[in-house]
Order: structure tokens, then C-alpha cells, then sequence
């Protein structure tokens, strides 16, 4: 039996880093300087940091770190200092057209929050740095949605929660730029769930893992929304 999804798709659910904002490898660069902080060799590590963007910082770390949860936690405090000061030094810029696309979503009465797998520190220098403060009325890290971070659904379910904005998931759009995000927006329940080609991962590994859609850029999500309504 197949039901046909609410049209309404009145709540947005966007990553950060890659998806709505330009870090130019920051991630990577981040990891490197927190892995040789702690004495690590980052190239025994960079595949796997790859493979899982998207995901919550410290899973990352624990699974690197073998469980060491000390170990993890001081490799994602280092992380999370070296992205800081990437950030701060001006190294982001929001993807181009971006905010104007957040901007049409909320014209068209939609509710847009971002979500990140960064902890909240970094993701408010994100924020303060691109002066976005107050351009969406809710942003989530993995702590915000009870500590798991992507691949798992808890992010866009708890702006399902948060906002009250839909009455059924299937009323959710999701958009990102990595695997995780595409089986975070899958496992929600999201009636869409587009991956984006300026971040991580390329087309076919985001039609793999669930993509409903793949766009050049988040840009296009407006119109994309605007044309699964009709």
C-alpha cells in the first residue's frame, strides 16, 4: 500500500559546513592540527575522517581512539579549538546563494533550522562569524537532540519537536552534503531529502545512501520544494 506525503513541506532542516557554509577543507584541516596536538599521525586517520563527515565530532574520536572516551574528549576539545581558530581567522564564507535561499524558504512560510555535527561552541563562532545569528529561529548541534549526532534521525526529529512546524515527518525537507546526512534525513522519515554537490561527497555516494534528490547547490532547494508541492 503507498501513501501519497503531505505537500506542505513547511519545515527545513540544513547542515552547516558544506551545505549552507563554505569551510574550504576547515574540517580536515581541524583534524589534522587536533590529531599531531595529541601526537597522532592524521594521515593513519583521514580516511575515515572523510568517510564520516557529517558525523558527530566526538563519535568520530571515539572510534579512532579505540573507546578511549579520554583520549576522544581530548581530541575533540583540540578539534574543536583549531576549527575555532580557523573560523575565526575569516576562513568560512556562506555557500553563494545560501542565505538567500534561507531567506526565500521563509518567505514561502517555511520554518529553516541548521544543524551541525560540531558542538555548540564551534557551531555559535560559525554562526557569530557570518553574522547569522538571527537568520533562522532554531540551530541544533548533536547535544541539542540528546547526544547522537548524524546518521542517526535525532537532529531533524528534534526540529520536528522544537518547532511544531509540520504534523507529520513526511512534511520535512532534509538538505547536506554527506552520506550521514542523506541516512539522517532517510531514517527521519523526510518526505525529501536532497543532497548537495559543495561539500564532501559526490553524487553517487548521496543517491546511495538515500538521496531523494541531488542539486548543485542548496540554492536550488526553494524551487525544488516549490516544484515536489505541485
Amino acid at each position: 500500500m503507498t501513501t501519497n506525503p503531505t505537500t506542505d513541506m513547511n519545515l527545513v532542516v540544513l547542515d552547516m559546513a558544506g551545505t549552507t557554509v563554505a569551510d574550504g577543507g576547515l574540517v580536515e584541516q581541524a583534524f589534522t592540527a587536533a590529531a599531531e596536538r595529541l601526537g597522532e599521525d592524521p594521515a593513519t586517520m583521514i580516511d575515515y575522517v572523510r568517510a564520516t563527515m557529517g558525523e558527530s565530532k566526538i563519535s568520530v574520536f571515539r572510534h579512532l581512539f579505540g573507546g578511549d572516551e579520554t583520549r576522544a574528549e581530548q581530541a575533540n576539545l583540540a578539534f574543536e579549538a583549531a576549527y575555532g581558530e580557523l573560523v575565526a581567522g575569516g576562513r568560512i564564507a556562506p555557500v553563494p546563494g545560501a542565505a538567500e535561499a534561507i531567506a526565500q524558504l521563509k518567505e514561502q512560510g517555511r520554518t529553516v533550522v541548521l544543524t551541525t555535527g560540531f558542538a555548540r561552541v564551534t557551531q555559535d563562532a560559525i554562526l557569530d562569524a557570518l553574522g547569522w545569528r538571527d537568520l533562522v529561529e532554531l540551530t541544533l548541534c548533536p547535544a541539542d537532540a540528546g547526544g547522537r549526532g548524524r546518521p542517526y534521525p535525532d537532529m531533524v526529529l528534534a526540529a520536528l519537536l522544537r518547532t511544531g512546524a509540520v504534523d507529520d515527518v513526511r512534511q520535512i525537507a532534509v538538505a547536506g552534503d554527506t552520506s550521514y546526512d542523506m541516512l539522517s534525513g532517510v531514517r527521519s522519515g523526510a518526505g525529501i531529502v536532497a543532497g548537495v554537490l559543495t561539500g564532501a561527497h559526490d553524487e553517487a555516494a548521496l543517491k546511495e545512501h538515500g538521496a531523494t534528490h541531488v542539486l548543485a547547490s542548496v540554492a536550488e532547494l526553494p524551487s525544488l520544494i516549490r516544484a515536489y508541492e505541485a
